[in-house]
């Protein structure tokens, strides 16, 4: 057996305001020293010796998965500006394929953009900011062929398919067309700090160097991105925060005027705003914690113009909107679940889509157009494959236009989803969704994967997943628990999972485990949790405090090293980051941040097995915070539990790119708990 990589300890004092931490892994931030290469190489080497007992299961796992999909498919098509528009995928294809047929479906077929093709002699490739111009002749892109997430945006001629010349870099792949079909709006990112920024004005064969910028963001805790309204003539520059946010908008047949601002930027005042026909519509939490829906004159956006749509519901948070003609359609949220309500608007009459399983996602789909009745919307469940359905709001008919095709005999009566809630510790009953095939028995003796991520008021609704059958059919319990920290039961519930109230969010999940441990659908050492990104930090938290829960931990691109990243306002994306976890340079928040940082916290202690993965590439939270970490770990713990940490050299936040290499990755997690499950047996 291999020895675990040891990392050289190189103390380095880091000052701060309130006091001096050492850190003997922070030479690991060097990613051109060939030592930190060496490093996550070894680290790589030891994952593939430790592993190598199921190498032969995680090939087949990967096999497996793989065969449930669909190779050769294609989305349901819609109709926009006289297209209709959809993506396909070819037998052994990695990406998507972008195509459209002009006035109807049986019209042939023309080829906006293959990815598969272009993404020749790449070891990542991502595709973002597809718009067509107004007279559908020319396709505006960006690709991203590093995992940075700084793209390059390019332009094609859809008659005759020649590429214009021009190369717009560093862009953060929003882009929107004037009316005019030269003119484009695209933001760029700063290549430090990864912060969208800059909105320029780009005219079409002209050189990227006389590119007029239209508008600059000073504060880099605000977010810079544009976009259109459904109706056409606006155009639409964000510009927001985690708790602020403003809007400016300019008409889409005037790109040479200045973009006018709708309403300042306001502490704790979100809002977002549509266009139809007189008025633009505003969602805001003004006032109304769970969002309410306005309406203003375009010749009078000043707040005192508004007049209100739909009131603001303590137990209803409201999520979206869209307009048509004849109907408002909302997505709201209530008791975690969410819903679609229809209003017409001549009347005021309306209802709800009743979907009939305990728990679910519903969403609106994609909806170019304002005058059908018909409404396209989405849904999935832990037990139903992802849905297409439209749904005449006139007639209350709905038409299922796709469900997912899962290959190998899949039927989804031969798996039971349920919805239940665990008590928190200070008595708040926090919802779990759970799944499990036929003939699971609630008797301790069942391994069960625990997911959750909290941060950032992002929801984690029940959907299917294909890959998690292999899990499922293996005997796993697999459940999400939306703990605080989401949005899930309202803003509220997010409130009480941040700054000062982030701890709520470790001690739902733990309770959470607690619970599903007492209600024996598993047992400490067949229980394994998962989370990545704020969702790792989550993971390096929990094991901090009950270690002796799970099995097996699994932690995938950790934000960990909480303290050090947000003092350090060079690392990307940092500065915006203050309105969720607090800002380090008061001493409040620094006390609370360094009393949970996972990296910060580690101790001589058992901890659970863990495998941590990273992606060298990665802009959302940098390689070096899970490599320092198990660094520290690998020095302290006082277990022989498996550590392992896996590099991809090649990927970022998100892991691999293409339609099949991304399954190696769930492959290896996957074999990582059943190897331990082959050890416990």
């Amino acid at each position: 057996m291999m020895t675990p990589p040891v990392a050289a300890r190189k103390p380095k004092a880091l000052v701060s305001l309130f006091g001096t931490r050492t850190d003997h892994y922070y030479w690991l931030n060097q990613p051109e020293d060939p030592a930190v290469l060496s490093y996550l190489s070894a680290e790589n080497a030891y994952f593939e010796q430790q592993m190598a007992p199921v190498k032969d299961l995680q090939e087949s796992l990967f096999r497996e998965i793989k065969s449930r999909i669909k190779e050769q498919d294609e989305s349901v098509p819609y109709r926009d500006n006289g297209y209709y528009y959809y993506t396909r995928y070819e037998q052994g294809g990695e990406y998507p394929v972008y195509c459209r047929k002009k006035g109807q479906l049986t019209a042939p077929e023309e080829v906006l953009l293959n990815g598969n093709e272009l993404s020749q002699g790449h070891d990542y490739f991502d595709i973002g900011g597809l718009e067509v111009s107004d007279d559908n002749q020319t396709l505006a892109y960006a690709v991203d062929t590093v995992s940075r997430r700084l793209y390059t945006l390019r332009f094609r001629n859809l008659t005759t398919g020649e590429l214009y010349a021009e190369e717009l870099p560093n862009a953060s792949g929003d882009v929107v067309w004037a009316t005019d079909n030269q003119t484009v709006f695209y933001t760029k990112k700063n290549p430090d700090t990864l912060l969208p920024y800059q909105v320029y004005r780009h005219t079409l064969g002209a050189d990227p160097a006389t590119d007029v910028l239209a508008y600059e963001e000073a504060d880099d805790t605000f977010y810079t991105g544009v976009s259109r309204s459904k109706s056409r003539e606006y155009l639409f520059l964000h510009l927001s925060s985690t708790m602020s946010s403003e809007t400016r908008f300019l008409r889409a047949d005037t790109p040479d005027e200045a973009f006018r601002l709708f309403l300042p930027r306001e502490a704790d005042h979100l809002y977002d705003v549509e266009h139809f026909g007189p008025d633009f519509y505003v969602r805001s939490n003004a006032g109304a914690p769970n969002f309410r829906l306005l309406k203003t004159p375009v010749g009078s956006p000043a707040r005192a113009a508004w007049q209100e749509v739909i009131p603001h519901r303590p137990d209803v948070f409201l999520e979206n909107m869209e307009l048509f003609q004849q109907y408002l359609v909302l997505g709201e949220r209530q008791e975690g679940l969410l819903q679609l309500r229809v209003i017409r608007w001549q009347d005021g009459q309306e209802h709800y889509l009743n979907f009939g399983e305990p728990t679910y996602t519903a969403f609106i789909g994609i909806n170019p157009e304002f005058e059908t009745p018909v409404l396209r919307y989405g849904y999935s469940s832990l037990t139903t494959p992802t849905s297409t359905y439209d749904y005449d709001m006139t007639a209350r008919t709905r038409q299922l236009l796709k469900e997912q095709t899962v290959l190998g005999g899949f039927e989804k009566q031969d798996y039971v989803t349920e919805r239940a809630y665990a008590p928190a510790t200070d008595g708040t009953r926090i919802p779990v969704s759970i799944v499990y095939k036929k003939g699971f028995n609630k008797d301790g003796r069942a391994p069960l994967l625990q997911y959750a991520y909290g941060s950032y008021g992002y929801s984690m609704d029940a959907t299917f997943s294909s890959a998690r059958l292999s899990l499922l059919d293996r005997g796993f319990a697999y459940v999400i628990c939306h703990i605080r920290g989401g949005q899930e039961m309202g803003r509220q519930w997010y409130e009480d999972g941040k700054k000062l109230n982030k701890k709520n969010t470790f001690t739902d999940f733990t309770d959470c485990s607690r619970f599903l441990i007492d209600q024996q659908y598993t047992a400490p050492d067949r229980l394994f949790a998962m989370g990545g990104s704020a969702g790792g930090l989550l993971m390096g938290a929990v094991i901090n405090l009950h270690p002796e829960y799970y099995r097996g931990v699994l932690a995938a691109v950790p934000f960990v090293d909480v303290v050090t990243t947000m003092l350090d306002e060079t690392i990307p994306l940092t500065t915006g980051e203050y309105d969720e976890w607090g800002n380090p340079n008061e001493q409040q928040y620094y006390d609370y941040m360094l009393s949970y940082s996972p990296y910060d916290q580690v101790r001589a202690q058992a901890y659970p097995n863990l495998l941590v993965t990273t992606g060298l590439h990665d802009s959302q939270v940098q390689y070096f915070e899970p490599a320092k970490w198990v660094a520290k770990l690998r020095a302290l713990k006082t277990d022989q539990n498996l550590l392992l940490l896996h590099t991809d050299m090649a990927a970022g936040h998100g892991g691999a790119s293409g339609r099949f290499k991304s399954i190696h990755d769930v492959a290896r997690q996957f074999a990582f708990m059943l190897l331990l499950l082959e050890r416990n047996a």
